[in-house]
């Protein structure tokens, strides 16, 4: 029977509940036990597709094509596994199949409400990865914050499933925060008190405390929590601010988490866990022996977790190189032909990150002229790689008008343009094209000798595409299309010609959505050693 963990967030948000649950996860895995995580938001878009990286961070691409809550990247860099659309629910896909099964009479006439049909429907989809047999453990995170008037039927099913299991097959991790009053001196508990009676007032005691913190919590405190919260001795867990998310999992280690979860869930597994891999990585990162600067255009720098997979696979290129990668946000909108050399002439390399619409696209352009004139090592991914046809287009074939019709529809040189696929589509969410394809590339080029296979696979997340009728000027002028969809003839991946600049590539999907903490990206690990080559030069 597959053992179900909760992990539940009180006194504030972002408090990090999925870098906890994909922490516990890692260390459940590295004792040989089968772990997944998935989930659970309650806001009532259908999936974050339709979201502005504003507002929720970066829209993370699964495999099978789902648009999902970004802390799937956590739990697939983690644990170096693949999830799906099974791993992220949101209430907006909770309702619209509660309300699609009540149009086609599935309920026999009967009243539909929150309870029994909505929670019944969540805990449906609590225990479908579940059922399928193939796990151990099935980490569950609950977004928001208890108390939220949208998290009281994701509660309510907790509290179900905590009856339904019993305490041996399913326990409940709340994370709270200990805040540091300066003034006082101390660590005050009263927050997580109340945060664990609102809990308690639902119906749900919780098994173990993970306390966010800045200042050490000493015995006496956690002795106090567990009075006052109700909860063992052992299972008030301190989890201190870190340098590193990479670092949780040992710090949570140190404070034996997995230990005690195996204990509450009666899982008869005493094998230490094999960190090793983990902890080489960690010392490549603490002990760089080199450094380099990557410049980030986009135009949501403001928010870092707007480009959080990009800015985790250079982590995880700098430990595969042991390099310091400083990555340095440039906003496009503060790009132009006055300042573009202020801003990017003492970066090592440059990635132009992907995005919609028109604004900034001008700074982005003119960065990749910069980059490609002055030959500093280049990724442009998706819009990245649109600017890259844009620029050479305008500057070397001479098509001044040149432009993407998503921004310019009355354009006479449309070198990108909407797939034809797109024209026919009228709904905005979940219509992109998404999801893992295939990619050819061919030899001699940068990717080819990244990727070391002729064959590759990754996800995309885009309406436009390179227009192919333009596709021989092109390659006449020395940018390459090295990498097609075989079964589109869709361009994948452009290249400058080795004579042309020493390492300028452009890719139509999301490598950073690929990058692991043991198998960094081949073209991210290729860039820092292009931007290493770069600084020495």
């Amino acid at each position: 029977m597959t053992k179900h963990i909760f992990v539940t967030g009180g006194v504030t948000s972002s408090l990090g509940k999925g870098i906890v649950a994909a922490s516990l996860a890692k260390l459940l895995q590295a004792r040989g036990l089968r772990v997944t995580i998935q989930k659970f938001d309650p806001y009532i878009n259908v999936d974050p597709g339709t979201l502005n990286p504003y507002e929720h961070g970066e829209c993370y691409v699964t495999d099978d094509g789902a648009e999902t809550d970004l802390d799937l990247g956590h739990y697939e860099r983690f644990l170096n596994i693949n999830t799906s659309q099974d791993n992220n629910v949101t209430t907006g896909r909770v309702y619209q199949t509660v309300i699609e099964r009540e149009r086609a009479g599935d309920y026999l006439g009967k009243t539909v409400q929150v309870i029994p049909h909505i929670t019944d429907e969540i805990k449906r989809r609590m225990k479908m990865l579940a059922n399928t047999g193939d796990y151990d453990v099935l980490i569950t995170e609950l977004g928001g914050t208890v108390g939220d008037i949208e998290s009281l039927p994701y509660i309510e099913s907790v509290r179900q499933m905590k009856w339904e299991l019993g305490s041996q097959n399913c326990i409940v991790i709340h994370l709270t925060l200990l805040p540091y009053l300066s003034a006082a001196g101390e660590l005050k508990t009263k927050p997580t008190q109340h945060s664990v009676k609102e809990l308690a007032k639902n119906g749900i005691q919780p098994d173990i405390l993970v306390c966010r913190t800045e200042h050490p919590v000493s015995d006496e405190i956690k002795a106090k929590l567990a009075l006052f919260c109700n909860v063992d001795d052992n299972s008030v867990i301190e989890c201190a601010d870190a340098d590193s998310i990479y670092h949780v999992p040992i710090a949570l280690q140190e404070e034996k988490i997995d230990t005690i979860v195996l204990d509450k869930l009666r899982i008869q597994n005493r094998k230490k866990p094999d960190l090793r891999k983990w902890k080489q990585f960690l010392d490549r990162i603490q002990k760089p022996k080199k450094a380099v600067t990557i410049g980030l255009v986009g135009k949501y720098v403001e928010l870092p977790d707007a480009y959080k997979s990009i800015q985790e696979a250079f982590v995880h290129a700098g430990a595969f190189h042991q390099c310091k990668v400083n990555v340095v946000s440039v906003h496009s909108e503060h790009i132009n032909e006055d300042t573009v050399d202020e801003l990017l002439a003492d970066k090592d390399a440059v990635l132009v990150a992907p995005g919609f619409g028109d604004r900034g696209i001008e700074g982005k352009i003119e960065a990749v002229k910069y980059v490609r004139e002055n030959k500093i090592p280049f990724l442009g991914i998706c819009l990245g790689m649109q600017c890259a046809v844009i620029e050479f287009a305008r500057n070397v074939l001479g098509l001044t008008d040149a432009h993407s019709s998503e921004m310019d529809r009355t354009t006479e040189a449309p070198v990108i343009d909407l797939m034809e696929a797109q024209k026919r589509v009228t709904k905005m969410g979940g219509t992109m094209r998404l999801g893992a394809y295939e990619c050819s590339l061919k030899e001699d080029s940068h990717a080819i000798k990244a990727y070391k296979s002729s064959k590759i696979e990754e996800r995309h997340r885009h309406r436009f595409e390179f227009n192919n009728k333009f596709l021989k000027q092109f390659e006449q002028a020395g940018l390459l299309a090295v990498g097609i969809n075989e079964m589109s003839e869709l361009v994948e991946i452009v290249e400058l010609d080795n004579n042309q600049h020493p390492w300028f590539v452009g890719v139509q999907f999301h490598p950073e959505l690929k990058s692991r903490v043991i198998a960094p990206h081949p073209l991210f690990r290729d860039l820092v050693k292009a931007a290493i080559n770069h600084n020495k030069q």
